[in-house]
């Protein structure tokens, strides 16, 4: 454990006292030897920073203050981090024990890998396992296609290759992952490791993956052209599809929301 690489934990946050305490509890309960950890909270109204400020001893920085949203507190965590490895944890997901050192250690293992993810949970508000991530193998090739699977909570990255495509668009609100993926599979390979549990993925109705899904696939369409990418290309089609079923979709996550939660 003692020659593990320094990893760089980022968690953006705006009001979720609900759930921060919960996720930062699973980064400091790791019990990582060499961790970094940073929160960037934006400027919080709901007790949030009070609980911040209970952790501060143990928090390689954190701030508090007004941004312009998710990816701009990305883009600021990022800037700080320190770490040869790097991990972004939301603040309402959490972190499954030894995760931090499992993916460090293969990373350090397997220099030509640039980016590792394993599996993910779904969980409900109240932290119980409703289904689990579609995690799959992908690549560049895949990823540019819109076959993504890649569970961000379960993703961990060589510094190295994140300071050659940072800072991210911070006018992404939802697909700021997907953005990340394809710049990193450019010039690193992805690699999926099935079986290893890594993450909780929370679903609740607050949260973005239930209120406004239907803001990602015009962002990653965005990637897609940005990168020169054709109007007839599987991600367009796959984009269209995706918007005639929206309401389906939308009613089977409600549903399954309100099925574990009463």
């Amino acid at each position: 454990m003692s020659s593990l690489p320094l990893l760089s934990i980022i968690t953006p946050s705006y009001n979720q006292a609900a759930y921060l305490e919960t996720t930062i509890r699973s980064v400091l309960e790791q019990n990582y030897p060499h961790l970094e950890y940073i929160i960037v909270d934006g400027g919080s109204t709901d007790g949030s920073v009070e609980i911040i400020q209970k952790y501060a001893s143990r928090l390689a920085w954190w701030v508090s203050e007004k941004d312009q949203g998710q990816t701009d507190a990305l883009n600021k965590g990022f800037a700080r981090a320190q770490g040869h490895i790097i991990g972004w944890l939301n603040s309402d997901d959490t972190y499954q024990p030894g995760a931090l050192a499992a993916a460090a250690a293969y990373l350090q293992a397997n220099p030509s890998v640039g980016l590792v993810y394993g599996e993910a949970n779904f969980i409900d508000q109240a932290g119980r396992i409703i289904g689990r991530f579609p995690a799959a193998q992908t690549d560049y090739a895949r990823l540019r296609r819109g076959y993504v699977h890649i569970p961000q909570q379960a993703a961990f990255f060589r510094a190295e290759h994140l300071r050659q495509v940072l800072p991210l668009d911070p006018s992404f609100y939802f697909a700021m992952d997907y953005d990340l993926w394809v710049r990193l599979a450019q010039i690193s390979r992805p690699q999926y490791l099935p079986g290893q549990m890594w993450a909780n993925f929370r679903l609740h109705a607050s949260g973005k993956t239930i209120s406004a899904d239907d803001r990602c696939w015009p962002e990653m369409l965005k990637v897609h052209y940005r990168d020169g990418g054709s109007f007839f290309a599987p991600l367009v089609a796959k984009y269209y599809l995706r918007k005639l079923a929206a309401p389906l979709l939308h009613w089977q996550r409600q549903r399954k929301m309100q099925k574990h939660n009463p």
